[in-house]
């Protein structure tokens, strides 16, 4: 059984808005590969009164390629009671 390919596809799910910043949908969409999210708010042209959706993409990171936090430096003053 062959897996299915999302290669160039992506779908929109209705979404919780906990404030009206919140999107109306979200869900995955990838573009030749690369995996992103989007997100879309149901809004209403104050020219004409059409609707019409707004988008926002963003890349998804990977857990695996995202930096991980630095380290603080030694300074040599760990031993100082104050």
């Amino acid at each position: 059984m062959t897996e299915y390919d999302n290669t160039n596809r992506g779908a929109l799910f209705q979404s919780e808005k906990k404030t009206e910043k919140h999107p109306d949908l979200k869900g995955p969409l990838n573009i030749e590969g690369t995996d992103y999210y989007v997100s879309a708010w149901s809004e209403v042209s104050k020219k004409d009164g059409k609707k019409y959706l707004s988008l926002s993409v963003d890349k998804k990171q990977d857990k695996e390629s995202a930096p991980a936090p630095a380290a603080p430096a030694a300074t040599g003053d760990e031993a100082l009671p104050f």
